[in-house]
């Protein structure tokens, strides 16, 4: 079954989990940590995103966003791109350092926000990093301590979180750490980060009917209704640009005709914004090769040939991307 893109309306909440490549490390020591943390919160503020909730695990990483104006499939490749080349440059290694499809789900505010809050925060202790609520309560790489009022991050949103505790911040706080510590028992919460959850209209009866759903959401069949009417669940791509309008882009940054791109040519220049284009076909707009295939006259097995050598040309040219996506 093909994948779905992923949704990248504004302004929705999206739980995201980025893993490193083979379960590996993604952060190696404290400078990747502050790197990483140091272009995240850049990158909030440019981008008008929210964080409401993240931290930071040796081989992974969970954010809780609320997309900004250039949505967040751009906000995450910026992310992903600039903090693989600086670890890459750091460690004298490369290839990819993230797997190659992280996960989002769009998230039913009312109902989660402060589940995904607690769930979030609570990784480092589940993952036996801190052993303790008075540990988590000052470690660095997460949203918990800046919410305690420990640490400092830019971009995190506290005042809204806080808010639904109580109006006094002291107040607010111990009321927000005793609802964490609650989680503790709760344990690992499969539900908050599969999406697609499929109901019963008043319950789990025979013959009556399932709620709408969507593997791409976490919330009622109200809200996965709520945002077909909004147009924020078609199939649109993750960039919002067309196979053919990627053409028309490469053709333009190469300084080529794009109908020379849909036609087979040995000519370097050709070979090479051809690859270009299947590489960031498959892997930015999440196409498949039989659908890049016809827009370039090419076989499957071709487009997967070309997305090989594609993915050297835009590792060796990392500004390609942001000429190409770029808000």
């Amino acid at each position: 079954m093909p994948r779905q893109s992923r949704l990248d309306a504004p302004g929705v909440l999206q739980h995201v989990i980025v893993r490193g490549i083979e379960k590996r490390k993604i952060f190696l020591d404290e400078t990747d940590r502050h790197l990483f943390v140091k272009r995240l919160a850049d990158l909030l503020m440019s981008t008008e995103t929210e964080c409401l909730a993240w931290a930071l695990i040796p081989n992974h990483f969970h954010l809780l966003l609320r997309s900004g104006i250039c949505g967040l499939a751009n906000f995450m490749r910026r992310l992903l791109t600039g903090y693989a080349i600086t670890f890459n440059k750091r460690h004298n290694r490369v290839g990819h350092l993230f797997q190659n499809r992280y996960k989002s789900i769009v998230c039913e505010e009312d109902s989660y926000l402060l589940e995904l809050v607690r769930y979030i925060h609570l990784n480092p202790l589940r993952a036996g990093i801190v052993k303790s609520m008075d540990e988590l309560d000052c470690y660095p790489w997460s949203g918990h301590a800046v919410l305690m009022g420990n640490r400092e991050f830019e971009g995190q949103v506290t005042e809204e979180i806080l808010g639904c505790f109580a109006t006094r911040k002291k107040t607010a706080t111990d009321k927000y750490r005793h609802f964490v510590e609650e989680g503790i028992a709760v344990g690992r919460r499969t539900d908050l980060v599969g999406g697609g959850l499929r109901r019963s209209r008043g319950g789990a009866v025979a013959g009556q009917q399932v709620e709408s759903h969507d593997d791409r959401v976490l919330g009622s069949g109200e809200f996965v209704e709520y945002l077909r009417s909004e147009k924020r669940l078609g199939d649109r791509l993750a960039s919002g640009i067309s196979l053919n309008q990627l053409v028309e882009r490469v053709a333009e940054y190469y300084g080529v005709t794009a109908e020379s791109l849909r036609r087979s040519s040995r000519m370097p220049m050709i070979v090479e914004a051809r690859g270009a284009i299947c590489y960031l076909a498959v892997r930015e707009l999440e196409k498949s090769g039989t659908a890049v295939g016809s827009v370039l006259n090419m076989k499957r097995s071709g487009v997967s040939l070309a997305a090989r050598r594609g993915e050297m040309i835009v590792e060796q040219n990392p500004g390609i991307k942001e000429r190409l996506f770029g808000c």
